[in-house]
């Protein structure tokens, strides 16, 4: 029987990837490791030890990084990969310590890299999907149950900003929706009903795949956390409190088995948008 991983081999890897970025990023800089160390006023062996992931890269090294490379566009986006790459579970209050801006944007560059998105949503309607108003009333209950800066405006922008990759070339996304999320009243009956017509809008996007699981589906498989699977690489679980980031191949694997259990138990095409519609009409008759 094959031995099982160990439990930190998600961070290892987490490790091992955010050790493969800062060397793509010197390469692209046209730095040598000298060149870098001089840069930054370290010892000539830190840069190798970093790149090898032998040696912890904290918050300030990546700064010092960024701006030898001159690509202090990078830094928040690395920092998140940092923590995630701590443990793998970052509890939100850790990310999100001024407000919800910066987590939104940091998100950016993960999209743009993914050739291949899966996500699966038990909650509210897909980030990616997600109207002004009803971002903001998502993003305003956020902000007020976990008690945090209060940056909604902001963070509602820079959430929106992100559905570019939806209409840019070499994407392709996959969302299963379960179909209580479209009677959940997030924002009210009005923010719904302009929600769920976008919803509509957005699934005739060549790059979109929609699944809704209906809720008299027989199931094989329960519902579970909401996750969000990037390429074959990592898969992001939103949970109350944390967001947890699963690199470990066995782990992936289970993700993406579920992944393909729930997409057997959805409906696509007219038999998703009847159930959008039947939900507009509900809101419309009340």
């Amino acid at each position: 029987m094959p031995s099982s991983p160990s439990p930190s081999s998600s961070v290892q890897a987490a490790r091992r990837a955010l050790a493969d970025r800062l060397r793509e990023l010197r390469l692209a800089a046209e730095l040598s490791g000298t060149d870098l160390a001089v840069a930054a006023g370290w010892h000539k062996s830190k840069v190798s030890r970093i790149e090898k992931a032998v040696q912890p890269v904290t918050q300030a090294d990546i700064r010092t990084w960024c701006e030898a490379c001159r690509t202090e566009d990078q830094i928040d986006d690395l920092v998140a990969s940092l923590r995630a790459a701590e443990g793998g579970y970052v509890e939100w209050r850790r990310l999100e310590p001024t407000g919800l801006r910066k987590l939104q944007q940091s998100y950016v560059p993960l999209y743009e890299r993914t050739r291949w998105m899966r996500v699966y949503q038990p909650h509210v309607i897909p980030g990616l999907f997600q109207t002004d108003e009803y971002a903001r009333a998502l993003l305003e209950a956020i902000t007020s149950f976990r008690n945090i800066p209060n940056d909604v405006e902001a963070a509602v922008k820079a959430r929106l900003a992100r559905r570019r990759v939806l209409t840019t070339g070499g994407h392709t996304f996959v969302f299963l929706i379960e179909q209580c999320v479209l009677d959940y009243q997030i924002g009210g009956p009005s923010v719904l009903a302009g929600q769920l017509r976008h919803l509509l809008s957005d699934m005739s996007l060549p790059s979109v795949s929609v699944g809704v699981i209906p809720s008299d589906a027989a199931r094989p498989m329960w519902p579970v956390e909401g996750f969000t699977v990037y390429d074959t690489t990592q898969v992001h679980v939103e949970l109350l409190t944390a967001n947890v980031t699963v690199t470990a191949p066995s782990e992936l694997v289970t993700y993406f088995r579920a992944f393909d259990d729930l997409s057997a138990l959805a409906v696509y095409g007219p038999g998703a948008r009847e159930l959008i519609n039947d939900s507009l009409r509900r809101l419309e008759a009340d």
